[in-house]
């Protein structure tokens, strides 16, 4: 009678205790420049922030944020907090890779940055890069499971092609050491400038996956995630990414389409899944 008891109060103990769904997102946002005219960034800040809160986002990584983008989706979206530094100067100078998240689900544990260069713990352009090149991490427990993960985001360089190798290379080498001897599930999020078919996509997923490729429903929404603001564009151009190792499960993937009076909201598409953590 006691061993059925156990079983049955086992059977019954909640999905939710051991794993936990969440929705991520990748999103480069496009920096603040008048160039844009009537892309401009005060023309689209909120349909941004719309756009993450409609889709429930509960951790996103951004590309390309300067600080006072960053700030107005924080005014925005006051349920999230952020992390992340300036490439430029490790402070607030030039673009961000912030990733916010929300404090109500997770408990932010360590967090940091390092640069996509030759001297990664402080800022500097790396090999051939046109630019500073960086990335943010944040180690986080589920306030749910009690479960840590690991989530960085990133943007890599558009122009050096040796630049965008190292930069697959060194990842995998800080994952590496952040997970060593830990049963650490990761998520990467990132604007890479590589479509499928370049080496430094198969460099990074000797480690990770690609969460397109492991998606439990058909991806929806078009194959390519770059739109330069046309909403003509034959949106064939995969260049953004959310990749992921450990026990995770890929429920969803979408290349998302939102536009409102027939602009886009940036002139990249959000890469989303809905992943469950186990």
């Amino acid at each position: 009678m006691k061993r059925t008891f156990l079983f049955l109060l086992i059977f019954w103990i909640p999905v939710s205790l051991f794993s936990q769904d969440l929705n991520i997102v990748s999103f480069n946002i496009r920096l603040n420049t008048s160039q844009d005219g009537e892309n401009a960034w005060p023309h689209r800040s909120q349909m941004a922030s719309s756009l993450l809160r409609f889709h429930d986002a509960d951790i996103f990584g951004l590309q390309e944020a300067l600080y006072e983008q960053i700030v107005d989706l924080e005014n925005d979206l006051k349920e999230f907090a952020w992390i992340g530094v300036g490439r430029d100067d490790g402070k607030k100078g030039g673009e961000f890779c912030p990733l916010f998240y929300k404090p109500s689900k997770f408990i932010l544990i360590e967090h940091g940055n390092f640069w996509l260069s030759e001297t990664p713990d402080k800022p500097g352009k790396g090999w051939d890069a046109a630019c500073n090149r960086l990335v943010t991490w944040g180690r986080f427990q589920s306030k749910v499971t009690g479960k840590h993960f690991l989530v960085l985001n990133t943007h890599f360089d558009h122009i050096g092609k040796e630049a965008r190798k190292n930069s697959a290379f060194l990842i995998r080498e800080r994952i590496e050491e952040m997970t060593y001897n830990i049963n650490l599930p990761v998520i990467l999020t990132g604007d890479f400038n590589l479509t499928p078919d370049q080496e430094p996509v198969s460099v990074i997923k000797k480690n990770l996956r690609d969460s397109r490729d492991i998606t439990v429903e058909p991806p929806y929404g078009p194959t390519g995630t770059y739109n330069g603001f046309k909403i003509d564009s034959d949106l064939d151009r995969r260049i953004d990414y959310i990749f992921v190792s450990g026990r995770i499960k890929i429920l969803k993937y979408a290349v998302l389409t939102d536009m409102k009076d027939r602009r886009f909201p940036s002139d990249h598409l959000p890469v989303f899944v809905k992943l469950r953590l186990n």
